[in-house]
This record gives structure tokens, C-alpha cells and sequence, in this order.
């Protein structure tokens, strides 16, 4: 596991969050992460920049501020579209600006600003702490803001624009438990959620430096647990038949 999905993993199991879904995007220098995240508040997204020298800067936004933030990316990216020519050095504005907005979400305030500098054109994205101190930043390259606001939608199509998700929908509470197995130096998550389109389940194996996930319909669960039993099923034939191997026989878990 790397150490932003350890440290961020600990993190989460001392607030209660579960992680829905993630996305990485690699714009030039810097990797991003967008997860979607739930608690006993609601869901949202939580967006980390990872720069070239490793350094971390992290934002939160509710699920309703994603879909204002991705209408802004459209904004935005159209207004660099119109810009002609490459950045000039020798007539930057006074303060690095070319378009700002302002995004409110109850005692957050998140300032978005198009600017340009010797290195170039980027949107910068700032959320002012609730409680005073250093705001809270990124910066995306400019070429990559529609890149950046594709992957944001995917995320809101699947999980909507509703702050508290489908909790408090009829029959949300009836769901059944987060579950996780560990296996040797693997770990398995299993999640149940549910979205527009209804139940699923997402399983996740997250090992060193390597996660990955799918997610099952409800409707295809039975089928899914049929097809896995066939496979146990042969697996202890396989293994007291005579001449099976025993348990050394027939590969194990390390040849996956």
C-alpha cells in the first residue's frame, strides 16, 4: 500500500469515512486524486494534489459544491480557450488574474482563479478553513482543466449531487455492514452501497502500491455467488481426489 493510501486509510477509520470511489489523473508534473468519501454526515469529494517533490495539498467539497466546481471548469476552460496566443511573460496582469469566481458552501469559502505566470496558465482552487488559519489549495494546470472536470462528472453521474447521499432514502438503513478480509499481505473491502441505478456491491484488494476495485449489481449478486461456489466446490475435489496434490496442488494465491 503507498503511503498516501496507508496514512489516508488510518485517517479514515478514525472518522468513521468510507471511501465510495476514487479517480488519479496525471497532468504534467502532479497526480490527483478525487475520492468519494461518506460519513455519518453525508458524502463528498476530496480532491489531493501531489506535486513533483511529493508535496501534499488537500480540498473537500460537498457533493452539491463538485457539481458547481465542474460547471466552473467548463467556465473556465472556455475562457482560456478564448485567450489568444501562448502566456506573455512581458504583459502579465498586475496580479496574476485572468478570471475569478467565488464558491459559498455554509462556513466554507472556496475562491477560484484563472492565472497566468512565467510558467504559465493554471486554476488555482483555494478553501478558507472554518476556523482561521492557512487556507487550503491546489493548482491545476490549465491544460489539463477538462481533463480534470471529465473525471469529476464521471463521479457526480455516479454518485449524484445530493450532500447526504441516499441515507436517508427508505430501506438505505437496511444495508448490511462494511466488511474487509485480509489475505496474507492483501486486503479485501467489501462495501454496499446503493445509487440512482440501485444496489451493488464493490469489492476492493488494495496490496502494496497496488488497488483495484469492481462493482457488482445487486441483481447479478446471486449469479455471482453460484459461479464462486462451482470454483470451492472443485477446488475440494480437486485437492482429497486421488493423485490431487493435496494442498500444495494446483497453484495457490501467489500465482494470481
Amino acid at each position: 500500500m503507498s503511503d498516501r493510501e496507508s496514512g489516508d486509510e488510518q485517517q479514515a477509520q478514525g472518522s468513521g469515512e468510507q471511501e465510495l470511489a476514487t479517480r488519479t489523473l496525471q497532468i504534467q508534473s502532479k497526480r490527483f486524486y478525487l475520492d468519494v468519501k461518506q460519513n455519518r454526515r453525508g458524502r463528498f469529494i476530496k480532491i489531493a494534489e501531489v506535486g513533483a517533490g511529493g508535496k501534499k495539498s488537500r480540498l473537500l467539497l460537498a457533493m452539491s459544491t463538485a457539481a458547481e466546481f465542474r460547471d466552473y471548469l467548463t467556465e473556465f476552460s472556455e475562457h482560456y480557450a478564448s485567450l489568444a496566443g501562448p502566456p506573455n511573460p512581458d504583459n502579465l496582469p498586475e496580479d496574476g488574474k485572468l478570471k475569478s469566481e467565488q464558491m459559498v458552501k455554509e462556513n466554507r469559502r472556496y475562491y477560484l482563479d484563472l492565472k497566468e505566470n512565467q510558467r504559465g496558465r493554471f486554476l488555482r482552487v483555494a478553501q478558507t478553513r472554518p476556523r482561521g488559519g492557512p487556507r487550503s489549495q491546489i493548482a491545476i494546470p490549465a491544460q489539463g482543466m477538462i481533463e480534470f472536470r471529465d473525471a469529476l462528472t464521471d463521479l457526480l453521474d455516479e454518485f449524484g449531487t445530493d450532500d447526504h447521499g441516499e441515507s436517508d432514502t427508505e430501506g438505505q438503513n437496511e444495508l448490511p455492514e462494511s466488511k474487509y478480509l485480509r489475505v496474507e499481505n492483501k486486503v479485501f473491502y467489501f462495501d454496499v452501497g446503493s445509487n440512482r441505478r440501485g444496489v451493488y456491491l464493490r469489492i476492493s484488494e488494495v496490496r502494496a502500491n497496488y488497488r483495484t476495485a469492481v462493482t457488482i449489481p445487486e441483481r447479478s449478486w446471486g449469479r455471482f455467488r453460484d459461479m464462486l461456489c462451482e470454483f470451492c466446490d472443485s477446488s475440494s475435489a480437486s485437492k482429497t481426489s486421488p493423485g490431487g496434490g493435496g494442498a500444495g496442488g494446483g497453484g495457490g494465491e501467489e500465482s494470481q
